[in-house]
């Protein structure tokens, strides 16, 4: 019973680090706090929720099929070089990108429209793939519950900040943060093929 709790809350820390680390800036994250500084903040906060819940229960189930047909060395370089991408295209993201992608698909319904928004800016994402990854060399439930918890917190904060403080800080400037992280976490998994 002892090494079931360990080997839960090992990999819900791990997986909620991770995943809260490599969410900070993340575009879905800006994509909340533009929504929420122009909208009401609770239907963008349970649309974004949503879509991430479904998400992370699609990549926790690929990561678990993958996990069965691919060698964790493989998974790990491939997680390493995708969290490598990830950060070169947040280092190079601009403003506007975020902006236009915000105001293209949002319609009336908030709630639905937060929901659609996500799940189509999330599908495939690093966040989504660090999550399938994880899942394919750790215990699912506990990675979906450590990765939708982590997501729930990063949108409540994005949502915050959207609806208080986003006029004051340069979504560049967060692009640029989020970047380095990522690579961060790319160097760290292929260190720890070492």
């Amino acid at each position: 019973m002892t090494d079931f709790f360990t080997s839960f809350f090992g990999t819900f820390f791990t997986t909620f680090t991770i995943v809260s680390f490599a969410e900070i800036g993340d575009k879905s994250q800006l994509i909340c706090m533009l929504l929420a500084s122009r909208y009401r903040v609770w239907p963008v906060f349970w649309g974004a929720i949503t879509a991430f819940g479904l998400l992370n229960l699609a990549a926790v189930i690929v990561g678990v099929i993958i996990a069965r047909l691919i060698p964790e060395v493989i998974m790990t370089l491939v997680v390493g070089c995708l969290f490598l991408f990830f950060g070169y295209l947040a280092l190079t993201s601009s403003e506007e990108e975020t902006n236009n992608k915000a105001q293209k698909h949002l319609s009336h319904n908030i709630f639905l429209s937060t929901f659609l928004l996500i799940s189509v800016a999330e599908f495939g994402d690093k966040t989504q793939l660090a999550v399938a990854g994880l899942a394919s060399t750790y215990e699912a439930y506990a990675v979906w519950f450590g990765a939708s918890l982590a997501l729930s917190v990063t949108t409540g904060l994005g949502v915050w900040a959207g609806y208080t403080l986003l006029q004051n800080i340069s979504e560049v400037l967060i692009h640029r943060i989020s970047g380095l992280i990522f690579v961060l976490f790319g160097v760290l998994s292929f260190l720890s093929l070492i």
